[in-house]
């Protein structure tokens, strides 16, 4: 197996939406104390599990055979949440997340990081009217629904900082005035692994704020030379229409944050959570924060797969992917196996985690 397909090939993989809906159709969570009403499909659930296969599905018009980082990426979205998507070069990282905002009626800046971007070139700075005379805030590109922020680690830490309150606070503060940021805001970065030359490791802030972590991993064959022949003559991004409106995405978001979680199974989130911190391959293990979008994602993926409530297999599917980046190995390895490395202790704490039983009925 290459490097590639190690990084996209996680034991955590997903599951395609519709199978998790037909899971929903029987009362799993009833052991759980899950609320007779919630057993069901909800409503709201299966809003959010629509909205999210035409999604998945216009993105898979563009990116072929990367169904399950598809519906990672729709899943961390609808979670509200920040995506980091690392890879090696040309497999489709900027193009997904130029997919991804396609796909939704929402506004969306690119910002390509180099080494020369300062901090103004991100949140904007004052500019002087002459007609005014006055200084007047002008809006970075940081100011849109989506921001693509294509390879963010080639910019200094300076200008990585930049989006620290942006990504945790939803504003900008520039000379003591505060700027509120549209909403919803999301920002999708991109990062390769494989070129360390002129580049900066991101900083554990902010890798902390990423709800996760994203590989693509090579196309089989098939799928590689379906692309090649959709792009002989034009460019299939250029095609894409939104599917979801700025107003639906919303909605998503907000019954996605209202999917029930049984109290044994947020104990199982903060205990996985808590082993990489005991864990003796680790010098620093996932924060609180990472606790909270560990539950905050596995919401989202039930209400994608058209379930009302949460199971352990939802934790269990986004642990790797919403935890991996954020931990720091005591013998840390370099490039893709770094990747590799932090994603195979995750699996290893999860291992010594009780999982919860649903109580029969």
């Amino acid at each position: 197996m290459d490097v590639s397909q190690q990084l996209a090939n996680p034991s955590s993989g997903l599951g395609t939406f519709a199978a998790g809906r037909h899971a929903a159709e029987t009362p799993a969570g009833a052991g759980f104390g899950v609320p007779a009403d919630q057993t069901a499909v909800p409503a709201a659930a299966l809003a959010v599990a629509q909205g999210a296969q035409a999604i998945a599905a216009n993105i898979s018009r563009v990116i072929a055979g990367k169904q399950k980082a598809i519906e990672l990426t729709v899943t961390i979205f609808l979670a509200h949440g920040h995506i980091l998507i690392e890879d090696v070069p040309g497999v489709g990282k900027t193009m997904l997340a130029k997919a991804l905002a396609a796909s939704v009626g929402a506004s969306v800046k690119r910002i390509q990081f180099t080494p020369d971007l300062l901090p103004s070139d991100v949140t904007g700075s004052p500019i002087f009217n002459q007609a005014t005379r006055q200084f007047e805030f002008e809006p970075g590109p940081v100011f849109a629904n989506i921001v693509i922020a294509d390879e963010i680690n080639r910019a200094s830490p300076r200008t990585q900082s930049a989006l620290l309150e942006c990504m945790e606070e939803g504003q900008v503060t520039v000379d003591g005035v505060t700027y509120g940021l549209p909403s919803p805001f999301h920002v999708v970065a991109t990062q390769n692994p494989i070129d360390m030359e002129g580049t900066h490791a991101l900083l554990e802030a902010q890798r902390d704020r990423f709800m996760a972590r994203i590989a693509m991993g090579y196309p089989d064959e098939d799928a590689e030379h379906a692309m090649v022949r959709a792009r002989d003559l034009a460019e299939p991004i250029t095609a894409l229409r939104p599917v979801a409106s700025l107003d639906a995405v919303a909605r998503m978001i907000e019954a996605g944050r209202r999917t029930y979680v049984a109290d044994a199974v947020s104990r199982y989130a903060v205990a996985l959570t808590r082993a990489t911190r005991l864990s003796p391959a680790l010098i620093l293990g996932a924060s609180p924060r990472a606790a909270v979008h560990l539950l905050t994602a596995a919401k989202a993926l039930a209400a994608v797969q058209g379930r009302g409530y949460v199971i352990p297999d939802d934790i269990q599917v986004l642990a790797e992917p919403v935890l991996a980046h954020r931990i720091m190995p005591a013998a840390p390895a370099r490039g893709t196996e770094a990747i590799i490395q932090a994603g195979a202790i995750i699996r290893d704490c999860m291992a010594t985690v009780p999982v919860p039983i649903a109580a029969e009925r």
